[in-house]
């Protein structure tokens, strides 16, 4: 079956794109896994559900933008995609992620210690109160 030039064009642009989707969806998990030592097996259940995950929403975008044409060509354009974003866009797009997941947590730091804080205050002057107390109870005992 012959396919029109302005949807082969489509296919290879879509194609692209899955890949761009698939390297910004590693990298998002990448960064969210972490560089920590964690147990083996639990690095393989994580990487078969990233890529059963990721199988999954690039099926859908290429169902949704291609009618989920899948040849040998969209692999390969889809390889090209992930290339290009590794080698363009993945140091650009880590760095930002990473200052955003800091500048986040900290945030929500700081608003975790402003709402705890009058409980943290209230306890203290509760606890001062009953060690002086207790203090005077033991100095008159003796």
């Amino acid at each position: 079956m012959v396919i029109p030039l302005m949807i082969q064009a489509k296919l290879v642009l879509y194609s692209i794109l899955a890949g761009v989707l698939t390297g910004f969806i590693f990298d998002f998990y990448r960064t969210f896994r972490g560089f920590e030592n964690v147990h083996k097996l639990l690095i393989i259940v994580e990487d078969i559900l990233f890529w059963i995950l990721t199988g999954i929403l690039i099926f859908i975008f290429l169902l949704y933008t291609n009618q989920a044409v899948v040849g040998v060509y969209v692999y390969i354009w889809m390889t090209i995609g992930i290339y290009f974003y590794m080698k363009l866009l993945s140091k650009a797009f880590t760095r930002i992620q990473y200052k955003l997941i800091c500048n986040v947590s900290k945030f929500i730091r700081i608003i975790i210690n402003i709402v705890i804080f009058p409980f943290r205050y209230g306890f203290y002057k509760l606890d001062s109160k009953n060690k002086r107390k207790f203090k005077r109870n033991n100095l008159n005992k003796v």
